[in-house]
């Protein structure tokens, strides 16, 4: 059963963020699910299972039925989240959160200063907003989470991102490793490098012994491979991306997927007829995904199969196929030596 699903509620943002999976426009987009659609989605999903459903974008508070939405998913039994770049957050929207039931909520913060973050988000006084952000959210009693995309214009910088974090009272720091993906296809040449990823996930690993905040990483599965690894002894478990296996993400016009950096459609569920629990039994790619040993290369044969499985959206962007090799693993499955 999905223990998570992303919905993106609607594409559009007032930023035009260098990496932005959804090129998000400050301006509508055709085809968004109305709101009795939404309130479908929600029911369907309510009756197959309990997940946490997070609204995300584009920009989820640009949506004026945001709130209504919120409050419907809870009262169905749903957790809510949402996830925001912080501009459009004062303490009147906070308040307005809190009281629509949404448990938590994610702050995008690309840079430790205001000079890196505002050109990576397109916008001056775009740290600033979301500091501001910040602050509101802790005024309403809501817990919130630092989002961070990791690329080399800042993994140098990540030590200072964590500490700031940490420091205003995030519950965790969740760096994404960079997916070139919608407008981040222009940002390929900012990739880390396999050995850099390595670096920046054991560095991760070393950081997640912390007291003062969790750590979860994504967009790297391979950071589970990491962990699974210095546990001597340790049973393998499954882990890894869980898109597709306990997560899913539904597009503004109803396309189900795996994740939202892997564009391959999964299902309509205006097709469907909103059925959800039958593209996520039934759908081929989904299906594909969940069985690791199918993997291609050097994922299907890597004893940390199941563990990591590397990022299928990756894979996708690199080479064209979702089944392929992670092509940012620098690991060598036992018994290899090279790249297969």
């Amino acid at each position: 059963m999905p223990r998570l699903i992303a919905w993106e509620v609607t594409r559009r943002c007032m930023l035009a963020c260098r990496h932005c999976r959804a090129d998000a426009r400050a301006e509508s987009h055709e085809g968004e699910l109305t709101t009795d659609e939404g309130r479908r989605l929600l029911e369907a999903i309510a009756a197959m299972a309990k997940p946490t459903i997070i609204l995300t974008g584009g920009e989820p508070l640009e949506r004026k039925d945001v709130f209504d939405l919120a409050r419907h998913a809870r009262g169905l039994g749903l957790g809510v989240a949402l996830a925001s770049c912080g501009l459009p957050i004062n303490d009147e929207t906070a308040q307005r959160m809190a009281e629509a039931g949404i448990e938590a909520i994610s702050i995008s913060l690309d840079g430790a200063t205001a000079a890196s973050h505002d050109a990576f988000r397109g916008a001056a006084g775009a740290f600033e907003a979301a500091r501001r952000g910040i602050e509101a959210i802790k005024r309403a009693g809501i817990p919130f989470q630092i989002n961070t995309t990791v690329a080399r214009h800042n993994a140098a910088e990540l030590p200072d991102i964590l500490k700031m974090a940490a420091r205003l009272g995030a519950v965790t720091f969740n760096p994404f490793l960079l997916v070139p993906t919608g407008r981040g296809r222009a940002l390929a040449d900012q990739e880390l490098s396999a050995e850099e990823y390595e670096r920046t996930l054991r560095w991760l690993a070393d950081e997640a012994a912390r007291q003062d905040i969790n750590i979860r990483v994504t967009c790297a599965p391979h950071y589970q491979r990491i962990r699974q690894s210095r546990s001597a002894g340790r049973r393998q478990e499954r882990g890894g991306c869980l898109g597709g296996k306990a997560f899913a993400f539904v597009s503004h016009r109803g396309i189900v997927q795996i994740c939202g950096f892997l564009d391959v459609a999964c299902g309509d569920l205006r097709k469907a007829d909103f059925d959800f629990r039958r593209i996520w039994e039934t759908s081929e790619v989904f299906q594909a995904v969940r069985d690791v040993d199918g993997y291609g290369g050097k994922c299907g044969r890597c004893e940390y199969r199941a563990a990591c499985g590397g990022c299928r959206a990756r894979a996708y962007a690199a080479t064209g196929d979702w089944l392929a090799a992670e092509p940012f693993c620098a690991y060598r499955p036992q018994g290899e030596s090279r790249p297969g």
